[in-house]
């Protein structure tokens, strides 16, 4: 019995780690005190870690408002160049046959799709963090998107909150440019991650790293002592 539930534990926590890991960049790097990452700092990285990517993202707050409905979303920008971008594209979607975000459209999840009553075609607006001034004050600068494709990760949370752009227009709808682009870094094994990040804040420390397991921290605890629990009270 003893075997067989902690096989089963381990296998439940190995499941959710691949989802999650499906869904997260490794690593982020984020500029720190108005600090351009520049592409020297990027070859540093590829010439000390052998076998990482490094991609180009960006990611903010806002705001999805369909049919008098408002729901606060976080909305990410996606750097359509990149193929790994294409096949991330091509592997989550469920509806649509996206694999390159264009100017004004966008990709939702399913659990949102659902919630908010949209399917391809459909046009929503967005509502930004960012303010803009007008001559009544300041205002939430909105745009209006198509949606062009739905994904589904098998997180709830993730289908139900996410919604990706194109990058560029993630960037003008943030109002921000390219000095404030974050890098995603995708190691050969995920699990060092904690390790990398202190080695890249060692070479600049001007930059803001956080992993994977930073994110998730609270839920791999939790995780960790209901496993501990049941391999105690087992033993017993």
């Amino acid at each position: 019995i003893l075997i067989i539930v902690m096989s089963v534990m381990n296998g439940f926590r190995t499941e959710l780690t691949n989802k999650i890991l499906g869904f997260n960049p490794h690593l982020t790097i984020k500029p720190y005190n108005n600090t351009k990452i520049n592409l020297k700092f990027i070859d540093q990285l590829n010439k000390n870690f052998p076998g990482i990517q490094v991609l180009k993202s960006y990611s903010g707050e806002g705001v999805v408002i369909n049919n008098d409905y408002a729901k606060g979303i976080m909305i990410k920008g996606l750097d359509s160049k990149n193929k790994k971008n294409s096949i991330f594209l091509k592997k989550i979607l469920i509806e649509g046959e996206r694999n390159k975000i264009k100017k004004g459209e966008i990709i939702i999840g399913n659990e949102l799709a659902m919630e908010l009553d949209l399917a391809i075609g459909d046009k929503i607006n967005l509502l930004s963090s960012v303010y803009i001034s007008t001559p009544f004050g300041g205002v939430p600068k909105q745009e209006t998107y198509s949606v062009e494709g739905i994904f589904s990760s098998g997180f709830y949370e993730f289908d139900k909150n996410v919604i990706f752009l194109n990058l560029d227009e993630a960037l003008y709808f943030f109002e921000k440019i390219k000095k404030d682009i974050n890098f995603e870094v995708y190691l050969p094994n995920p699990l060092k991650a904690n390790d990398i990040k202190d080695k890249i804040e060692m070479i600049n420390n001007n930059i803001y790293v956080y992993s994977w397991i930073d994110l998730n921290k609270s839920f791999f605890s939790a995780l960790k002592v209901e496993r501990n629990v049941m391999f105690i009270i087992l033993t017993l």
